[in-house]
């Protein structure tokens, strides 16, 4: 494979004019200056938190791959690693569904998803939380997703209930112990979930710090190992990796361990201490993660700390053309070529390119501020929920509509907003839910606690929050962030731009930037500032409060008595526990009704063809 140092130049718009983009309706990738991968003893690809998005970003040219150009490219870098005589393993941690139309709008759900996604050989894997948000969900990764991956699914701190039988056994192996291909180091794995209870009651989620102490993890951090491989649906900097690293550590004083995260949907990077790494690969199949790790072999030399190499690889045709030093016509693989055919067919079989009408502009979830005009939460706050928040019953009553920013996961960019664009920004089965005749006094000091949970939503309530939004946000250095700003309710002044790690870039835009980069991730972590394979124009990143409100039939003059209190369903226990604090007396959940029949997704699309043009 040709080594090649950090390009200074483009590659050439010739080159670039060659490729086609894996889906026919995908945008065509973008050349960048590229910075190369480093090879190790022991190597590894990584992808977390791909919510469905397995078709690519038909309107992103920098991450328009599909996941058949994954499987082409982990197929070339197998032959690569088994050439050096080195191992790589593929990784996935969790939060494959939910957040786009190929998983999403099917019936029933994942309908041509599971197929799809066992096409890659994944070697170590492990569960999301929103594959346990709906017993549905829960029941098809144990029938299908945990046999299709059999031998390396694990399930460290979760268990699964039968539901004929009301069993509770581990939703699959709680560790492996392998050896590796060629190199044949002893790998001891786990696969762990952070602390979740908002799981369906067909699962059960044990704490982390409850799990280290069974034992049979004890016994696991006994086993001779040459490395120990902790994969997560966690965050690298969350109190949990941190729990299970001391764990292992005081065990194994010199073995190194590293750690693959995920859930809060950032690139990142940290090291807990000089024989340990940890990589999160950000989100919707946008990156593919890289890790390395090497050794000192020279027996002359004393033994010496690991050295580790990180790489997040922008989802580009070519990008990875230069990885694999191939191009458009050696690089697709006849297996990768047949995955693309069957999201094809998907694709079109689902018709995710019906178009319910044409957005006039971008709107954005963090790369402006809210409010704004080009914000996607001032367009449903000013616009949508006014509009199609109407119980007909009770369309005269003044209300207040509360909707957390969590709900929406992806920006609307201008033109075509089609079936897929529906489910990539609404995903999930939210509906509304309300609460009559709650008196305004109460009523209107909700949206503030619900935005300034640090002294509201404390530990005794087991309720962080911080979940109610963006999980992009929960990355952003939580003693910074969560202290400072939603600690002290959301305002227009805590929006400032932190020098920590950021979704979409770090920086101000309007930063002189050689004019050629397309704007992407520029990311900083722990580890430095090098991390992306791709050199990109920084994005803006503001920080947005966990929930917006409208208020809608109020009187032309004054404050109403009461009020319809409307919400999201998935954030009623925050709701009611804000009435309590806000001196509404003590609602609980018999006293909330639902407000309309429809999902919000279906709300949204209706007002898309009601008011946005056909078209573009």
């Amino acid at each position: 494979m040709p080594t090649r140092t950090l390009r200074t130049a483009l590659i050439t718009s010739a080159i670039a004019a060659l490729v086609r983009a894996a889906q026919p309706s995908a945008a065509e990738p973008i050349a960048a200056p590229m910075r190369d991968l480093r090879w190790g003893k022991l190597n590894f690809l990584h992808t977390t938190d791909t919510h469905g998005w397995h078709g690519g970003h038909l309107q992103e040219s920098q991450y328009s791959a599909d996941w058949g150009d994954y499987v082409s490219f982990a197929e070339h870098m197998r032959r690569e690693a088994d050439a050096r005589g080195v191992d790589l393993l593929l990784v996935d941690t969790g939060d494959r569904v939910e957040g786009n139309g190929l998983y999403d709008a099917s019936s029933p759900k994942g309908k041509y998803y599971y197929d799809i996604y066992r096409q890659q050989d994944i070697d170590i894997i492990c569960t999301g939380n929103h594959e346990l948000y709906q017993a549905s969900t829960a029941d098809e990764e144990h029938r299908k997703t945990v046999p299709n991956f059999k031998g390396n699914y694990i399930a460290s701190n979760l268990d699964y209930i039968d539901p004929e039988s009301r069993e509770r056994t581990p939703m699959a192996q709680r560790y492996h112990k392998f050896q590796t291909k060629n190199q044949k180091l002893d790998i001891v794995a786990f696969g762990f979930l952070f602390d979740f209870n908002g799981n369906a009651a067909n699962t059960v989620v044990q704490p982390v710090k409850d799990t280290i102490k069974e034992e049979w993890f004890q016994k696991a951090i006994r086993e001779s190992a040459d490395t120990f491989v902790v994969i997560g649906h966690v965050g690298v900097q969350m109190q949990e990796f941190k729990d299970i690293f001391k764990a292992i550590r005081k065990q194994n004083p010199s073995t190194p361990i590293l750690f693959f995260g995920g859930h809060v949907h950032v690139r990142d990077a940290t090291s807990y201490d000089a024989k340990s790494f940890a990589i999160a690969s950000g989100r919707y199949f946008e990156t593919i993660g890289w890790m390395s790790m090497s050794f000192n072999e020279d027996p002359t030399l004393p033994e010496s700390d690991p050295s580790f190499h990180r790489r997040y690889i922008d989802n580009n045709l070519l990008g990875l053309y230069h990885h694999t030093g191939l191009n458009a016509s050696t690089f697709p693989t006849d297996h990768g070529r047949n995955v693309t055919a069957m999201i094809a067919k998907a694709r079109k079989e689902l018709d995710l390119d019906y178009s319910f009408g044409c957005a006039p502009q971008d709107y954005w979830m963090t790369r402006t501020p809210y409010p704004s005009e080009s914000s996607i939460y001032t367009w449903l706050e000013k616009e949508v929920l006014p509009e199609v928040a109407v119980n007909p019953s009770r369309k005269d009553v003044p209300r207040l509509v509360i909707a957390n920013t969590g709900a929406i996961r992806f920006d609307i960019f201008k033109g075509a907003f089609t079936r897929d664009t529906t489910h990539i920004i609404s995903p999930f089965l939210s509906v509304l839910h309300y609460i009559p005749d709650v008196p305004y006094a109460a009523a209107s000091k909700v949206l503030k606690l619900l935005n300034n949970a640090g002294q509201i939503f404390d530990a005794e309530h087991l309720m962080d929050a911080r979940f109610m939004g963006i999980p992009e946000q929960l990355a952003i250095n939580e003693s910074v962030i969560y202290s400072k700003d939603v600690g002290r309710g959301f305002s227009p002044e805590s929006q400032q731009q932190h020098p920590q790690q950021k979704p979409l870039g770090s920086g101000s835009s309007k930063e002189k930037q050689p004019p050629a980069l397309v704007q992407g991730y520029t990311t900083r972590d722990d580890i430095g500032n090098d991390g992306d394979d791709a050199v990109h124009a920084a994005i803006d990143f503001y920080v947005v409060p966990n929930c917006i409100q409208s208020e809608v039939q109020f009187p032309w003059e004054g404050t109403p008595e009461t009020v319809d209190l409307v919400f999201f369903d998935f954030i009623q226990p925050w709701v009611l526990l804000a009435l309590k604090f806000s001196g509404g007396g003590s609602y609980s959940d018999k006293d909330v009704l639902s407000y309309l029949d429809s999902t919000f997704t279906e709300l949204m699309a209706g007002w898309i063809k009601k008011n946005w043009p056909l078209r573009c």
